[in-house]
């Protein structure tokens, strides 16, 4: 089994889950995973923030005319299982947990959809400028914030809410900074499911060097453009 990375970025061989399960944290490259990596993630935040902040501004209007308070946080599992807060811009209802659980109890075709990949085609939370917002992925641009306070890097594992652990079968994601992109972002994410994530991640981990991160972030370009977000 392989995972695609699409944009220039080569394929890599997927671990199976009993290779998992004896991961051993790799010594390649232990510079750039100690202290380069850290160093650009804050020098590519700091050079985007002229362009960053007038469009997370102009965004929050919008929304707020849509009469939603512009901005959420919610708690995410990060690195060594420590939990801290993610920003995100909103593009849900309010009480948008109440209205999962009453969709899911109504729907047993989407409870079953939401067990295998922990989101929905069609997700009744989302607002319409929302949908708009999570296809082009503007919606996740306040986790520059996360990256810059070291809570995230830019390149690194989806993060996961605190009641998906049981959910991950692997050990990797703990090793790592959650990403605001990565291999998974890249992928076919629409069509794996929440469990083979733990394949990417420990592939990431594996293979992370300053090569693999320039490619995912130009990668994730071509992401953006296509508007394959949900």
């Amino acid at each position: 089994m392989s995972v695609r990375i699409h944009d220039g970025v080569t394929d890599y061989e997927k671990h199976n889950v009993a290779k998992r399960a004896t991961w051993v944290a790799p010594r390649r490259h232990r510079f750039y995973r100690s202290l380069g990596k850290r160093f650009l993630d804050i020098f590519l935040v700091v050079m985007a923030l002229p362009i960053v902040l007038p469009m997370v501004v102009m965004l929050s209007i919008m929304i707020m005319m849509d009469g939603h308070s512009p901005f959420y946080r919610q708690e995410r599992v990060g690195r060594g299982g420590r939990i801290f807060k993610l920003w995100k811009l909103r593009t849900m209802v309010p009480n948008a947990k109440a209205e999962l659980e009453k969709y899911l109890a109504e729907n047993e075709e989407a409870r079953r959809e939401w067990d295998a990949y922990q989101k929905l085609t069609r997700d009744p939370r989302i607002t319409k400028f929302g949908h708009f917002l999570r296809k082009s992925s503007l919606d996740e641009i306040p986790q520059l914030w996360n990256v810059l306070t070291g809570d995230m890097s830019l390149v690194g594992p989806r993060p996961m809410m605190p009641e998906q652990r049981d959910l991950y079968p692997g050990r990797a994601y703990y090793a790592l900074r959650p990403g605001l992109t990565g291999m998974w972002q890249v992928s076919d994410r629409n069509a794996s499911t929440f469990a083979q994530r733990a394949d990417f991640d420990t592939t990431y981990e594996r293979d992370l060097s300053a090569g693999l991160d320039a490619k995912l972030i130009v990668a994730t370009v071509g992401v953006v453009l296509r508007g394959t977000g949900q």
